[in-house]
Formats: C-alpha cells, sequence, structure tokens
C-alpha cells in the first residue's frame, strides 16, 4: 500500500499485525475490478485482495512455526470468516506438504450472529457450538475475520474453554481500533484497521458483498439500500 498507509508492525500478539492508520484513505474503486450490481455502495477499495493473500500465507508461516507438528481443530467463525478460514488453512496445507513441519487439522464451523445494520448489538447467538466436547484435550485455533469491541471474542472463548480445550489460539483477520473497547486481541493479526465499517472477503451488510473480493468501506448509499 501507499505511503499513507503508514502501515507498521502491530503490538502484541503472536502473529502481529499491519496498522492501517485512520489518515489512510485507501483506494479509488476505478483501480480495480468489483461487481458491477455495488456500484454507488462503496466509497473505496480498503485493502486489496491480493494484499489479503500475502498477508494471510504469512500468518500461516507463523501457525506453522508455533504448532507445526500438534494436531489442531480449527474452529471457523461463520459466516464472515469462511473466506479468511478456507484460505489460510489451504496455505498451512501447502506449508506441511513442503515442509518437515506438519499440522494435522480438522475443522469445525460455528455461526456468531451479533449485529444489525452496521451496529453490533448485546444479543449474541451462537450456532452449532452447543456441544463442543470433542475439543477436550485439543490444540484448537479459532479463525474469525474481525474483532472490535471483543465482547463477542470473549464470550465465544469462555465457551469454548468450558469444553476443556489443552490449548487455544485466535487468529483473526482484522482488529478494528474502536473506542472504550475491551478488545480480547488474537494472537495472529492480519491487519489493524480504523473504525470504519468495512466489507468483502465475505464480511457482509445484511448478507451482502459476501461476493466481493477485496476489503472495501461501504458508503452512506450503499448502507441506506440494504438497511433492514
Amino acid at each position: 500500500m501507499a505511503d499513507d498507509a503508514a502501515h507498521t508492525e502491530a503490538r502484541g500478539g503472536g502473529g502481529g499485525g499491519i496498522v492501517i492508520q485512520d489518515s489512510w484513505p485507501g483506494y479509488s474503486l476505478d483501480l480495480f475490478s468489483y461487481p458491477a450490481h455495488y456500484s454507488g455502495d462503496l466509497d473505496c477499495v480498503y485493502i486489496p485482495h491480493g494484499v489479503i493473500m500475502d498477508r494471510t500465507e504469512r500468518l500461516a508461516r507463523n501457525i506453522m512455526g508455533d504448532l507445526g507438528d500438534h494436531d489442531i481443530v480449527v474452529l471457523c467463525v461463520l459466516k464472515g470468516g469462511y473466506q479468511f478460514c478456507a484460505d489460510l488453512v489451504e496455505r498451512i496445507k501447502a506449508l506441511s506438504r513442503n515442509s518437515s513441519q506438519t499440522i494435522p487439522m480438522r475443522v469445525h464451523f460455528i455461526r456468531l450472529k451479533s449485529y444489525l445494520n452496521d451496529q453490533s448489538t448485546e444479543d449474541l447467538h451462537i450456532i452449532g457450538a452447543e456441544d463442543l466436547s470433542f475439543l477436550s484435550g485439543k490444540n484448537t485455533l479459532i479463525v474469525e475475520a474481525i474483532v472490535d469491541t471483543g465482547k463477542t471474542m470473549r464470550t465465544l472463548l469462555k465457551h469454548v474453554q468450558s469444553f476443556g480445550p489443552k490449548m487455544i489460539k485466535v487468529a483473526g483477520l482484522l482488529v478494528k481500533r474502536v473506542t472504550h473497547n475491551t478488545v480480547c486481541l488474537p494472537d495472529y493479526v492480519g491487519f489493524e484497521i480504523p473504525n470504519r465499517f468495512v466489507v468483502g472477503y465475505a464480511l457482509d451488510y445484511n448478507e451482502y458483498f459476501r461476493d466481493l473480493n477485496h476489503i472495501c468501506v461501504i458508503s452512506e448509499r450503499g448502507k441506506m439500500k440494504y438497511k433492514l
């Protein structure tokens, strides 16, 4: 990205992170291809797909370095995390095929729902996590697309811990800088971003924009168009 993004290594977290400063305006939409049906619904391309892929590969290497030769259960948080999880697992598998280290993996899916339009609500639903007894004594990697206030992640961690896993690590593609947050930082962070509502790469706004490859900032027109 351009120098305006002022990327530096994030503090904390085993995987570090790329910090995108508040002043970063994003890229012009004219520089990238995106579905025509979202014309006018986006302000800018915030993180291009290729940059996401490169950062995901680096996270996979970090995870291999820390967890190589340990069986792990990957707990993918749907729906927003499915693309990040699929790409991260694929890169870990590729590294396993081409090195002396290997990570036998099982993947399980759960779904969290706490958003209405662009606001996080107190009403958190965990679907598919009623019985996670198979995590007992297992090394667990939770894969989440975005962490903002941290309340959702803390609730999920408490729920997962109740099933007695041997170890829990969290990989988060995005961590938002939010005012008065209670963020529970992932062990592996892709990008630290300002408090802007982003969509794409499986992140949605009322189920729209999951088919967008890049991570983009939704426009006010887009919010109104798809508001419930």
